[in-house]
């Protein structure tokens, strides 16, 4: 009985609360709306906050108290973890407040909110480049404010997944071979491009032993007047390997690798 009382009770009250809430959308007076926004806001209620705020920032434009509402619109859609619509609020706020008081976190959360829209490295990349350029605005923009440090430290972690993505897609050449084409080729020019462009990356060895093993492969499968040359690429490029890494993880496969093009080359 107790059970069914109090579960009735919530039932009521949760009733009641729709009611006043109903009432308050249709209410024409912006300050009660205002109120109760930030009341609900700071409830965690972000949906009903943001409908709130949303249906008064008309009303509100132009006023010292616009910047306000607007920067409240964003960081609602971000207690309900809509980061797209949060990042346009954001977004919108630098646009119109250049100088606002906001301006500072809404450049931070800009890149924030495109840093938890990204997705996993096998799939489009579109977010995370563009959390790569808000974070890297701020810090050129702002390099003295407290938020630099965590910037930097996202930052890395971006770039890190885009050379990981980058690193898939060489490997995915490497893994194809002669299919259509020399794609032992093309996985050591797109491995040398991401080295390029991401040269402290942490997949840095996976990168360098998979351009070893494309050259390898390479030269395996040459024409007798081209094995002697990519032989001895494929022995520049183990030295390359085991000068960065001697303790590697590929360490035994890359001087197998250079044992067996020794003899190769001898002969």
């Amino acid at each position: 009985m107790k059970k069914t009382s109090f579960f009735f009770l919530i039932v009521v009250l949760t009733l009641f609360s729709c009611s006043d809430y109903q009432k308050l959308l249709k209410s024409d007076d912006a300050e009660l709306k205002y109120n109760k926004a930030v009341e609900y806001f700071d409830k965690g209620d972000f949906m009903r906050a943001s409908t709130l705020f949303d249906a008064i920032a008309t009303y509100y434009k132009g006023t010292d108290r616009s910047e306000t509402v607007l920067n409240y619109m964003a960081r609602s859609y971000m207690g309900q973890k809509d980061y797209f619509s949060a990042s346009e609020y954001y977004r919108t706020y630098v646009k119109t407040y250049p100088k606002g008081k906001y301006v500072i976190e809404s450049k931070y959360m800009i890149g924030y909110c495109y840093y938890l829209d990204s997705p996993d490295a096998r799939l489009d990349q579109s977010a995370t480049n563009k959390a790569v350029a808000a974070f890297q605005e701020f810090i050129d923009v702002y390099p003295e404010s407290d938020r630099v440090k965590d910037a930097t430290k996202l930052l890395d972690e971006l770039n890190n997944k885009l050379a990981y993505k980058s690193y898939l897609n060489a490997k995915l050449y490497y893994n194809l071979g002669n299919y259509l084409g020399n794609n032992y080729e093309s996985s050591v020019i797109a491995s040398q491009n991401a080295l390029k462009k991401f040269p402290s990356t942490s997949y840095r060895e996976d990168f360098m032993i998979l351009i070893l093993n494309s050259k390898h492969e390479l030269a395996v499968q040459s024409f007798v007047e081209k094995k002697a040359d990519r032989y001895r690429s494929t022995i520049d490029e183990c030295y390359n390997y085991i000068n960065e890494f001697p303790t590697g993880k590929y360490r035994k496969e890359a001087d197998k690798i250079l044992a067996e093009s020794k003899k190769i080359v001898k002969e």
